[in-house]
């Protein structure tokens, strides 16, 4: 049995991985925004999923929340679901708050970050990057493709001790991804959910779509931009990604 944090599991591929991963009898720590948004995972927590609350647009509520959580039971994978599509917080909630949670907990022997196939229009540049959220300074794409490269970034670093990668879920039919969407919606979450519990799945620094793994955009495999990317996140948020 293997206890899971996932982020942003009030609704979508979230709340989907998390009731599978429970009922395959694992332990999940369900995340909400708000606690007015946790009222949308009652279902997860009366069936024992634990429930951790914590806006990862506010780089303050992040650190306290790593904080709780440290002082909890160990947790074994960290999915790090949680996303925004516009606005001046896509690159707080899609990429520096992935980058505290993996620095900061501290017993997680395997991160699984989603990406998106969009990542490949996204630009590998740091230059001019609000992370703040005081402005919009990046597109989705490009959120993707950083989250992305950090992922590789850290199985380069912290493998094979810690497994790391990153998962394009697809386009499938969710809140973001609109109610037309074409792709299969479970197999839109299987992924995630082999790379952080199955034992026999040893392999860090993939990027996968639908249980295969797929050549990411060259700015993902560029292990200068990887290094760059690393050091500019622990700059902005006085957080070292340390040693493992």
């Amino acid at each position: 049995m293997t206890r899971i944090l996932i982020t942003g599991s009030t609704d979508g591929l979230g709340y989907s991985t998390a009731e599978s991963l429970l009922d395959q009898g694992h332990e999940v720590i369900v995340h909400a925004r708000s606690a007015a948004r946790a009222e949308a995972v009652s279902a997860l927590i009366d069936r024992g999923a634990d429930l951790v609350v914590a806006d990862l647009s506010d780089r303050g509520a992040v650190l306290d929340a790593t904080d709780e959580l440290n002082e909890g039971r160990a947790i074994d994978a960290v999915i790090h679901n949680a996303g925004v599509l516009t606005g001046p917080s896509l690159l707080p909630v899609n990429v520096v708050a992935p980058y505290l949670c993996t620095a900061l907990l501290t017993t997680p022997s395997r991160h699984v970050y989603l990406s998106s196939s969009m990542h490949r229009d996204g630009k590998a540049q740091l230059a001019g990057l609000d992370w703040s959220g005081g402005s919009v300074t990046a597109s989705y794409s490009d959120t993707k493709l950083l989250v992305a490269a950090f992922s590789a970034g850290v199985a380069e670093l912290w493998g094979p001790r810690v497994l790391a990668n990153s998962v394009d879920p697809g386009w499938v039919a969710t809140k973001m991804g609109g109610s037309g969407a074409p792709d299969d919606f479970d197999l839109g979450h299987e992924t995630q959910e082999r790379l952080a519990v199955d034992p026999s799945l040893q392999v860090t620094g993939g990027y996968w779509h639908h249980g295969a793994q797929q050549q990411p955009a060259g700015g993902v495999r560029d292990a200068d931009f990887r290094a760059r990317l690393i050091e500019e996140l622990a700059e902005v948020t006085g957080v070292a990604l340390p040693t493992r």
